[in-house]
């Protein structure tokens, strides 16, 4: 049995979950020790995005992703 609710398209066209950040490559960071590292900011969007991604959860609780 499929309990699956299926996904309305208008639904997702006109409010879509969002997306993640694209996690930078190993040779992105220049090894210097910045502050704020590449990584650093990564994380920041990371952190963004999972509020982004519950908030949009509580406005569609039966859509499964």
């Amino acid at each position: 049995m499929n309990d699956n609710v299926p996904v309305n398209q208008d639904l997702l066209r006109d409010d879509p979950p969002p997306t993640p950040p694209v996690e930078p490559d190993p040779g992105d960071c220049c090894g210097n020790g910045c502050d704020p590292c590449i990584f650093d900011y990564y994380e920041e969007a990371r952190q963004h995005y999972r509020a982004l991604l519950a908030a949009w959860r509580a406005r569609h609780p039966d859509v499964v992703l």
